[in-house]
């Protein structure tokens, strides 16, 4: 056997820990997140850009290049848009729209219950109005319709005298609805993002940038994305018409970009490319608190400060999906598209509201949920999959319970509610394990009635005699991926801060490089050999710390759903000792005052020479 090529290694040295920590309070190895092959690329940053080091940093450890970085830090929607006629049937979409418009059709636009699906119609029911049309939408009741385009509405649709339906965020499968829909005389057009098989639904157009015959590298974005470039087609083609006039001006669709960013946050989709640019002027549209239905949301959510990336999914997304949850699936859509303060009020303190019970709710559920995972891991000793189910669940949050699964047991999850013998259920994935392909797979095979998704999410509908060997399916199926995926526990560092560097200032230099989310991590800081000068558990499982630097500064932080967890247990356990500390840092701000905290994403022993870990 020859020797190895020494230009030509097969394999990276091992990383070395980051402050030596190969394995922390929950059982993670950190590790910088800048490649040390690339560590001279910041200086080369901050000379070429004249930009601080640290923020060099953090652009270096995401792969920006370094002619690249004005254009980064200030990601333009015109700059980063596609002619919208790369994506395939654009054009057909578009002319029968516009024909559509010009011949003052009767049009309803169908959507989904969650945010994309109603920030998606928001968006395009705006659009039509500025045409001249007065189109209907209907959003389906999670519960009695279930997902996606359904008969007895398409029959529903139909009698009102609607002749074109646009599905937005769905439609990709409805063969059988839309097979209705052409007995029934009206012209179908699809603007969805969800996988798709290799037959498609014989419609007048289907644009969906994840069809096998798409080559425009646009399946990153999400429904309300889509929406915005066929509206970009539109107005480009309406103007090519000649429909604009001074009477008739066309829409600004930059106004529009708070929803768009609104939905592309909620639907976690990677903020990398034209995302990021839709989500960061979206959030300057959203400052200027011009659309009365979001901006009576950010006030009924105590939204303080200048809303961020991390508000349009933690405060106002879940909101706007109460509605769809365990409310009336259009409360959503109908705040988004009102121009009246008092209804948005009105509208805002319902979802508020329905925001409140959903949390009650999911909380019986997923204890339920909780101690049937562990009674089968127990019983089983290892499973590659979570899959937990239960009677009379309410299926509006089962999305919800399987991220949580997810989150603690470190694996896909699938949450099933069952009503009588049939189950509608929601999968949450782990990076490099693509459920949506798992479930449509089990289509295939005859043991779901329907189902569906993305890579990271997916839905389902199952007979209740049908669940064992779904068990069995997705085990055989998604095993190896599974151990795969799981087999490097790793958190990726930023850099090392002393408690007292933690300014607002830093954080805002740092947030020039997002917004962060999905496909753009937020950065981690670690601070090293830090005392914990106080530790308590406090409301809803979070675990308050306040961390002292060798200089005396503090910083505080919380961990979340953390109390009863190896996270919470070691930080109330390190009290008065010295440890490391991992987590990302935000701008709390209230009455006029702007203080940094810490969320805590893990705790490592310090090693002293009495003490080494491990």
């Amino acid at each position: 056997m020859s020797p190895a090529n020494p230009a030509f290694p097969t394999a990276l040295p091992p990383a070395r820990p980051f402050l030596g920590v190969d394995r922390s309070a929950t059982g993670r190895f950190w590790r910088e997140r800048l490649d040390p092959r690339a560590s001279a690329v910041p200086l080369a940053m901050v000379q070429r850009n004249g930009i601080p080091e640290l923020l060099a940093r953090v652009l270096a450890a995401r792969d920006v290049p370094v002619g690249e970085v004005e254009a980064y830090l200030d990601p333009t929607v015109k700059r980063l848009l596609p002619d919208p006629d790369v994506l395939t049937g654009m054009g057909a979409a578009v002319a029968r729209l516009a024909d559509a418009v010009m011949r003052g059709e009767s049009v309803a636009v169908f959507g989904d219950y969650d945010v994309d699906g109603a920030t998606s119609t928001a968006l395009l029911v705006e659009v039509l109005r500025a045409g001249g049309l007065d189109p209907l939408f209907h959003i389906p009741d999670r519960i009695f319709e279930g997902y996606g385009p359904n008969i007895p509405a398409i029959e529903s649709l139909a009698a009102r005298g609607v002749r074109l339906l646009v599905t937005v965020d769905c439609g990709t499968a409805s063969f059988e609805p839309f097979a209705r829909a052409h007995a029934l005389g009206l012209d179908v057009v699809v603007i969805d993002h969800h996988q798709t098989g290799e037959e498609l639904p014989e419609v007048a157009a289907l644009v969906n940038p994840n069809r096998a015959d798409d080559l425009s590298g646009l399946g990153h974005l999400c429904a309300v994305g889509l929406v915005f470039i066929v509206a970009v087609g539109l107005l480009r083609e309406l103007r090519r018409r000649g429909w604009w006039s001074e009477a008739r001006p066309a829409p600004d669709l930059l106004a529009s970009l708070d929803l768009v960013a609104l939905g592309t946050v909620a639907d976690v989709v990677p903020l990398v490319g034209l995302n990021r640019a839709f989500v960061t002027k979206g959030l300057l549209q959203l400052r200027r608190r011009e659309r009365p239905g979001l901006t009576a949301l950010m006030d009924v959510a105590r939204l303080s400060g200048p809303p961020k990336g991390w508000h349009l999914g933690f405060l106002l997304g879940p909101r706007i999906n109460a509605g769809g949850r365990i409310g009336e699936a259009t409360l959503g859509t109908r705040l988004l598209l009102t121009q009246d303060p008092i209804e948005a009020g009105a509208l805002a303190a319902e979802l508020d509201r329905l925001n409140a019970e959903r949390q009650g709710v999911e909380k019986a559920i997923l204890a339920e949920a909780e101690a049937e995972t562990e009674a089968a891991l127990g019983r089983e000793g290892h499973a590659a999959v979570i899959l937990a189910s239960g009677q009379g669940w309410h299926p509006g949050v089962v999305g919800l319970v399987a991220a949580r699964l997810k989150e603690k047991f470190g694996r896909p999850a699938f949450a099933i509610a069952f009503t009588g013998d049939v189950g509608a259920g929601s999968a949450r994935s782990i990076p490099g394990v693509d459920v949506g392909r798992a479930v449509r797979a089990a289509v295939e095979a005859g043991l779901l009635v329907k189902g569906g998704g993305h890579a990271m999410a997916a839905g389902l509908t199952l007979a209740r005699d049908r669940l064992g060997a779904l068990r069995a399916f997705l085990e055989e199926k998604l095993a190896e991926t599974v151990e795969e995926a799981r087999g490097v526990d790793e958190l990726a560092i930023d850099g090392a801060l002393a408690a007292g560097a933690a300014t607002p200032e830093l954080v805002e230099l740092v947030d020039r490089a997002g917004p962060y989310g999905a496909g753009n991590p937020q950065p981690v800081f670690a601070f090293p050999a830090h005392r914990i000068a106080h530790a308590e558990a406090g409301n809803a499982d979070q675990v308050r710390v306040r961390l002292r630097g060798p200089d005396g500064a503090t910083v505080s932080g919380v961990a979340f759903r953390a109390a009863n967890a190896p996270l919470g247990r070691a930080l109330l356990n390190a009290r008065g000792q010295l440890v490391h500390v991992a987590g990302t840092l935000d701008v709390d701000s209230w009455q006029g005052r702007s203080q940094v905290s810490l969320r805590v994403s893990d705790v490592a022993e310090v090693d002293t020479p009495d003490r080494p870990r491990g």
